[in-house]
C-alpha cells in the first residue's frame, strides 16, 4: 500500500478535503495544476486507503468527516454479506485500460438500499465521464431483479460505451454470468471490504444519498431507467 506522505502534495490533498472536494475530484484536479510533476500527483484510491485503513498516516482521520458520504470509516453493508459467488472474476483481471480511464465504457455499480434494506436503487457510473445511470427495482432487489434491471439498463447504450463493469460482492450479483451471456458485458469483483476499487461509484452514492436519503422507502420515487 502506498502511504501519501508528508509534504506539499499532503498538504494540497488536505486543503481540498477540507473544502469537501471528492478523492476523485482531488486527483483529476493535481494532474491539471502539476501536469509536469507527478510527484504531486496521487491516485483516490490511495486518497482513501490514507483516510480509511492506514491506522496511523499523515492525512488526518477526523478528514473523513469532509467526505460527502460523512462517513468517519469505511464499512460494507451488514445487511448485504460479501463472499465468493460462483466464478467470479476478480478485479485483478481487469485490462489496465480500465485503471486509467483513457477510454469510456468501463463501469462501476452498486445498490443504494432503503428503509430496513427493503428497497433499493441500484446505480451504474461510467469511470471516464462519470455519466450515471440508475437501475430501477420497485419491488426486489434480489439476484433476478438486479439481473433484468442491468439488462435494459445496458441495452440503451451502444455496445462500445458499455464493455465492463465493476462491483462488490453482495449477492444480489449473482446472475452475473447470465448478465455476461445476455449483453456481452464482464463483470469484475472488488477485493473483500476495500470499496474504494469502485472511488466514483462510492462518491456518486454519497451525493445521491442527498437525495434518496437512509430510512426511507425507496420503492415509490425508484427512477426507471
Amino acid at each position: 500500500m502506498v502511504k501519501l506522505a508528508a509534504g506539499p502534495l499532503c498538504e494540497q490533498v488536505t486543503t481540498w478535503l477540507e473544502g469537501f472536494w471528492s478523492p476523485e475530484q482531488i486527483a483529476r484536479r493535481l494532474r491539471l495544476e502539476f501536469p509536469d510533476d507527478p510527484m504531486m500527483w496521487v491516485s483516490h484510491e490511495t486518497i482513501y486507503q490514507s483516510l480509511f485503513v492506514q491506522g496511523r498516516g499523515e492525512l488526518r482521520r477526523e478528514l473523513a468527516r469532509c467526505l460527502r458520504s460523512g462517513r468517519v470509516r469505511r464499512r460494507t453493508a451488514h445487511v448485504r454479506p460479501a463472499g465468493v459467488l460462483p466464478d467470479m472474476v476478480t478485479i485483478a483481471e481487469r485490462p489496465a485500460e480500465v485503471d486509467d480511464r483513457a477510454v469510456p465504457g468501463h463501469w462501476e455499480g452498486d445498490l443504494i438500499c432503503g428503509s430496513l434494506n427493503r428497497s433499493a436503487v441500484g446505480t451504474l457510473v461510467e469511470r471516464q465521464t462519470r455519466f450515471v445511470m440508475l437501475l430501477h427495482l420497485p419491488d426486489t432487489h434480489e439476484a433476478t431483479a438486479v439481473q433484468a434491471a442491468m439488462e435494459k439498463a445496458i441495452a440503451t447504450m451502444p455496445a462500445a460505451l458499455f464493455k465492463t463493469l465493476t462491483w462488490d460482492r453482495g449477492k444480489e450479483m449473482a446472475r452475473h454470468k447470465e448478465i455476461k451471456v445476455a449483453t456481452g458485458v464482464q463483470v469484475y469483483f472488488c477485493d473483500p471490504h476495500s470499496p474504494w476499487q469502485r472511488g466514483s461509484n462510492e462518491n456518486t452514492n454519497g451525493l445521491l444519498r442527498q437525495f434518496l436519503p437512509k430510512g426511507t422507502d425507496l420503492s415509490p420515487t425508484a427512477p426507471r431507467t
